[in-house]
């Protein structure tokens, strides 16, 4: 998991940070406050492991009487891109109407942070190609490891025996899942199984996700009236301009341009209407998501939606192992256990740390 800055949701195709929850989260009845939760715990669930579900039959399924694959998976973020700048303008303009832009982050600042927030998720998406999308999900669960290392040889930073033993859990649990052999059904589904290449993919979608985060609270930090939804507007504003220009310009100018073509992947889609739908509904799912994430984050706090972000991760993989037909062995459940007993180490941590502050306040 991502270090535990209160400012972020995180990296990804959204690209948009944690706005500020309210101390004590909200007042209202405890009956109130639990039906609140449960609200945003289901809407949470069901947008992030149905967009997970989409994903990975996207990357996976064979289309039309031919039984071809979809293989520019890229063109995902190129259309998240569009429907979150959609989205984002539309909420900005239901609950922001009147509001001045002063003291608010200018559209172009978000330019150069965009260009990691283009290329990190790409590279996520990528590896779905080369592991299983339980191995996908496993492996960007390892945020801390990264975060820990950078800590510790560039800046000198101490950590607890707990903290050590948190990572201990998520790295060999990450890296005994990928040394184990993956059922053959599971390889046969894979486009390209090559999983030394879809770690390194993971892996490198991590460390531009740590870059674009910090460059996010950055900005929010100099322009304190900049909202979630101005930062989502104005990140995928430029992540959809870099994305057309390598997807639709690139392939005019260079006849043997080896990336993503997106002329292709329209095509796909118009000969796949199936297609065309479902990463409608992949989009939809992510922009929808992010409304009940910023619900949590005001009502209950930072810590909240950690959790149930991470049991969502934990849901995915039993989900895709059950419905999606990717069986895992028991030594392979077992490194599961080890990745999510870390991370819930960790969240508790986080409890017992932000309770302490609380006992001195």
């Amino acid at each position: 998991m991502a270090s535990a800055r209160r400012g972020r949701v995180g990296g990804g195709v959204n690209g948009v940070v944690r706005p500020r929850h309210r101390d004590g989260g909200g007042g209202g009845s405890m009956a109130g406050r639990v039906a609140v939760l449960a609200f945003c715990v289901a809407g949470i669930w069901s947008a992030y492991i149905y967009q997970g579900v989409l994903q990975e039959t996207l990357s996976t399924k064979r289309f039309g009487p031919e039984a071809r694959r979809f293989e520019h998976l890229a063109f995902l973020n190129f259309a998240q891109n569009v429907v979150c700048f959609v989205w984002s303008f539309i909420m900005i303009k239901l609950w922001s109407g009147g509001s001045s832009s002063a003291g608010r982050a200018p559209l172009w600042k978000y330019w150069g942070v965009s260009v990691t927030n283009t290329i990190g998720p790409t590279m996520g998406i990528e590896a779905l190609k080369y592991i299983s999308y339980p191995a996908q999900v496993l492996a960007k669960s390892s945020k801390m490891i990264p975060v820990m290392l950078m800590g510790t040889l560039l800046y000198g930073v101490k950590y607890t025996f707990p903290e050590y033993l948190c990572t201990f859990l998520v790295a060999g649990g990450v890296s005994s899942f990928a040394l184990l052999k993956t059922s053959s059904k599971t390889i046969k589904k894979l486009a390209n199984p090559n999983a030394p290449l879809g770690y390194a993919l993971c892996f490198l979608n991590l460390a531009f996700d740590g870059y674009t985060n910090s460059t996010q609270d950055l900005i929010k930090s100099r322009y304190p009236k900049t909202n979630p939804w101005d930062i989502m507007l104005g990140m995928n504003l430029w992540g959809t301009i870099y994305n057309a220009v390598i997807m639709f310009v690139a392939p005019l100018l260079f006849s043997n341009w080896p990336y993503a073509n997106g002329f292709e992947a329209v095509r796909f889609c118009q000969e796949n209407p199936e297609v065309a739908w479902d990463i409608f509904l992949f989009c939809l799912c992510g922009a929808v998501g992010q409304n009940f994430i910023f619900l949590t984050i005001s009502r209950f706090g930072s810590l909240t939606n950690t959790t149930i972000t991470t049991t969502r991760k934990f849901m995915s993989i039993v989900v895709s192992s059950v419905i999606s037909g990717n069986p895992l062995s028991p030594k392979q459940w077992g490194s599961v256990v080890m990745v999510f007993s870390g991370l819930s180490i960790q969240i508790y941590l986080k409890w017992k740390k932000k309770k302490g502050r609380e006992h001195k306040e």
